[in-house]
């Protein structure tokens, strides 16, 4: 089997969260199988058109060969690994909840922690 990112179009059932609820792939409204995580983002567009301008997606890699006969266990283990909320300009946020080891501490890690663009002396946000 083939390694493939596997993306479930989110509901919105409740309008008090930010985002939608994560449906596994078999109760979906819509769901894609691609090869590589950067041909989710067409995909979410196409998604965007179709259905709504505000959308929240699910992925995770998977091995599967097929969307049409997808193994019982990533319906029921489903559990994504990226979130993928559409805004308002044609961007997409994507949260990443998979597990990262924490490099180790040293000087270069702090100073990426820092903050990219210092706002110059009187400058308004």
């Amino acid at each position: 089997m083939t390694l493939r990112w596997l993306m479930t179009l989110g509901e919105r059932t409740r309008p008090d969260t930010p985002y939608a609820e994560c449906p596994p792939p078999g109760e979906a409204r819509a769901a894609a199988l691609v090869d590589d995580c950067g041909q989710l983002f067409p995909v979410l567009q196409n998604w965007r058109r179709q259905f709504d301008s505000d959308l929240t997606a699910w992925a995770a890699q998977v091995e599967v060969d097929d969307i049409e006969h997808l193994p019982r266990q990533v319906s029921e283990d489903w559990g994504p690994e990226l979130r993928l909320d559409t805004v308002p300009g044609g961007y997409v946020v994507v949260s990443d909840y998979r597990d990262h080891d924490q490099p180790a501490t040293n000087t270069l890690h702090h100073q990426v922690q820092r903050p990219a663009l210092d706002a110059a002396p009187g400058a308004h946000p």
